[in-house]
């Protein structure tokens, strides 16, 4: 791997030593440089952001594609690139592994791993696998000698099982298990938030807001705060809103509202 993924590993890492970090989420190269121009410190890549941009559902994306979108998006940055790689794509443990350490090799920072199984009927997977599957992503990340921050996450709460002991209870596992970064996405009141970062202390904890700032999430113990989709539904929501008015009104209005040419080209052209 080149020096300049060792030393945006390094520099990752060092982020989730002390403080609070937002981690906005790009979905393709512009998004991405835009993000960067503005000075956050990392970068998230965001699964549905990505699958929006490609014409497709959420979690409807496959394996190569994401990898090949990390590649492209971690060697056109020159801020740490965190991976957001759903299940790992495999169910069983050796296939977590083999395909954290093809994404080890994109170049990446960070990588986060959920326990999701895209099932509706049987949403999270079994805790005894769940928590080999973090020991498979870790034992893959320390074989390959990259520096790569592991995060573990627990999906209940937004996979329809919203039981908060329950989801400590997955999350100090996976701390045990090897995970760096813990996230549970779907928290959202103080309470909730406060109760894993204590349960989990030392450990960083990863949010995904849901209204709250970020003084306010630094305040409950924060480490690092990320937002998913969201930029990408605002700008799907002016696109669509902007598309919808000349659709059915005959207007151009909310044109008004784009970002100037001349200041996109500048920032692409830097």
């Amino acid at each position: 791997m080149t020096a300049a993924a060792t030393t945006k590993r390094a520099a990752f890492r060092a982020l989730h030593q002390s403080g609070c970090f937002v981690l906005p989420n790009p979905w393709d190269v512009g998004s991405a440089l835009a993000l960067q121009s503005l000075g956050f410190k990392a970068l998230a890549s965001t699964s549905a952001g990505m699958a929006w941009s490609m014409g497709r559902a959420d979690n409807r994306v496959k394996r190569d594609d994401v990898l090949d979108h990390l590649a492209t998006l971690a060697g056109r940055t020159e801020i740490p690139l965190n991976a957001d790689f759903e299940n790992a794509f495999a169910h069983d443990c050796d296939g977590v592994a083999a395909n954290v350490t093809l994404a080890v090799a994109t170049g990446i920072a960070g990588l986060s791993v959920e326990d999701s199984t895209g099932d509706k009927a049987n949403p999270l997977y079994d805790f005894d696998l769940a928590v080999a599957r973090v020991a498979a992503a870790r034992g893959a990340i320390s074989l390959s000698g990259a520096d790569v921050v592991l995060t573990a996450r627990s999906e209940g709460f937004v996979a329809g099982r919203p039981n908060l002991p329950e989801t400590i209870r997955r999350l100090t596992a996976y701390a045990a298990a090897g995970a760096d970064c813990i996230y549970a996405p779907g928290i959202s009141d103080a309470e909730q938030i406060a109760a894993v970062v204590s349960a989990l202390a030392p450990k960083p904890i990863n949010v995904l807001t849901l209204g709250l700032s970020v003084t306010a999430l630094a305040g409950l113990g924060v480490r690092r705060i990320s937002v998913g989709g969201s930029l990408a539904r605002a700008a799907w929501g002016g696109f669509l809103s902007a598309a919808r008015q000349i659709a059915e009104d005959g207007v151009f209005d909310a044109m008004s509202d784009g970002a100037p040419g001349g200041e996109l080209n500048r920032l692409f052209s830097a």
